[in-house]
């Protein structure tokens, strides 16, 4: 099987040492197994991506030394294609409309702490479509809302293929991990303003680049479970995970974008050059 894998950052702030070390392990990842790199942009929050967030990318990764396959695939290009298969999801009957404020399922959360075990993204929150009218109601007064995939429908729509799913993870030795996508409640996976999220456009991107191995931070492990969900009701192809240590500074914090003096661009405005990068990160 061919290997396939990229590197997808987000342009709302320049690249920092930790998207360096990340997007190196993915392209050498790719090298070792004589396979293929590409670069992806995730632009779907248009509120916060930028130009020249996006120009620095190309710029920063280049200096490095990565090369990657053209044309780059934009995420705010395709929002009709998330669309698409959001559509299906509701054609399947798997997701819902849910009209509750973040404060709303907070308090919800909290009169009743029980019914929400911990998840990745906080307290799982599990709700229910709304009666017929008072969603045709709300609609009628263009009320906000976010698509939730229901876990109760997704497993009634899978049958004993939800109980069997699962997932290959390459993080030091080969496992097969079983997958339990119910540690994310019914999770958001599209809103009424974007009409997608991360987790339904990575996904979906994936499947339409033909990426065999997703290879990111460990800070996203969790997301595979989810992510696994979704590819069998979308009858996407399965992939391979492979999670990675997460950089951290002299006082073990996780590198962000707000620390400016270790952006790539800062780095090398100081005199910095790749190959020292590279080998700060532990790239010969």
């Amino acid at each position: 099987m061919a290997f396939v894998t990229r590197f997808a950052p987000s342009p709302t702030g320049y690249l920092h040492l930790g998207h360096a070390y990340s997007a190196l392990t993915a392209y050498r990842a790719a090298q070792a197994a004589n396979g293929r790199f590409l670069l992806r942009i995730e632009d779907i929050d248009q509120t916060r991506c930028r130009p020249e967030f996006e120009a620095a990318i190309y710029e920063d990764l280049a200096w490095l030394g990565l090369r990657w396959e053209a044309p780059v695939r934009r995420q705010s290009d395709h929002f009709a294609d998330y669309g698409a298969a959001l559509d299906r999801l509701i054609a399947m009957g798997v997701v819902y409309r849910c009209f509750k404020t973040r404060k709303e399922v907070l308090d919800e959360i909290a009169r009743a702490p029980h019914l929400s075990a911990a998840g990745p993204d906080g307290p799982a929150y599990v709700g229910a479509p709304l009666a017929a009218d008072e969603e045709r109601a709300l609609l009628a007064e263009g009320a906000p809302f976010a698509w939730r995939l229901s876990i109760a429908a997704a497993r009634d729509r899978l049958g004993a293929a939800f109980e069997t799913l699962s997932f290959l993870v390459e993080d030091g030795r080969a496992q097969r991990v079983r997958a339990r996508p119910q540690i994310f409640g019914d999770a958001v996976i599209a809103r009424k303003d974007s009409g997608t999220s991360y987790h339904l456009a990575s996904v979906h991107d994936d499947a339409t680049q033909g990426v065999t191995h997703v290879i990111r931070g460990e800070d996203l492990a969790a997301a595979a479970h989810l992510h696994r969900l979704l590819q069998a009701l979308l009858g996407y192809p399965e992939v391979v995970y492979r999670h990675h240590p997460l950089m951290t500074d002299d006082t073990g914090r996780r590198y962000a974008k707000r620390d400016k003096s270790e952006t790539l661009r800062a780095l090398r405005a100081a005199g910095e050059t790749p190959a020292l990068i590279r080998a700060r990160l532990g790239f010969r």
